[in-house]
């Protein structure tokens, strides 16, 4: 599977490797420097997917005449 069609989970799960071996400190600093760019490269397209589904996450919401209405999202409390 191309790298562009990666799951969020695939993504998390390979981010968690490269945290685990670089956390073991048994890795040389060339392959450290490697793990570490793919890394960022992971948490970078990991932001941009959940932002893109925070935009697409809407509240449900009752109208004044009790009908359905369409808010959209909003993290604030």
């Amino acid at each position: 599977m191309s790298k562009k069609n990666e799951t969020f989970e695939e993504k998390m799960r390979r981010l968690e490797e490269i945290v685990r071996a670089m956390e073991r400190g048994d890795v040389a600093l060339e392959e450290s420097l490697k793990l570490f760019q793919e890394g960022t490269e992971l948490v970078r397209s990991c932001g941009k997917q959940l932002e893109e589904a925070r935009m697409q996450v809407t509240k449900i919401t009752a109208g004044a005449d009790g009908t359905p209405g369409e808010e959209p999202f909003s993290d604030e409390i």
